[in-house]
């Protein structure tokens, strides 16, 4: 073999580093799915926001939009109570008039979040609320 030949034979051995940058499949992640949902989360949030009263506003945090079902945290059983009663009693038909896309059911959840963070800025955080053991939901 001639120093050419080994020099092709020596190139083709050597490991190829194929390792891709994280910021790729992160950057589409958020350029369509997550862009996509904060979109839609914006525009159901200013609904929200003009058709539910302050009083049970407060107590609330959308969670999620998927397939036509919002996801609405409520912080206590007596706000989760008057809220399905005001969607029952028309604030449904409400929210399906003043948003553009589709809505075919809230699903409310009991749920903890806090409205604020440290620094004072708004900001909703998801805590799920604790199993009790006598609770139908713990798995012994």
């Amino acid at each position: 073999m001639d120093d050419a030949q080994l020099r092709t034979v020596w190139r083709q051995r050597q490991f190829n580093d194929r390792a891709a940058h994280i910021s790729q499949p992160l950057g589409v992640l958020t350029r369509h799915i997550l862009a996509k949902r904060v979109r839609q989360l914006s525009s159901l949030a200013s609904v929200w926001d003009e058709v539910i009263p302050a009083a049970i506003r407060n107590h609330t945090a959308l969670e999620g939009f998927s397939r036509g079902t919002l996801t609405v945290l409520v912080d206590s059983a007596p706000h989760r109570f008057q809220l399905q009663m005001l969607l029952d009693g028309g604030l449904m038909g409400e929210m399906r008039r003043r948003f553009s896309g589709a809505i075919d059911k809230i699903r409310l959840v009991a749920g903890q979040f806090y409205s604020v963070d440290l620094s004072g800025a708004s900001r909703y955080h998801f805590q799920p609320p604790r199993v009790r053991l006598n609770s139908p939901d713990f798995d012994a």
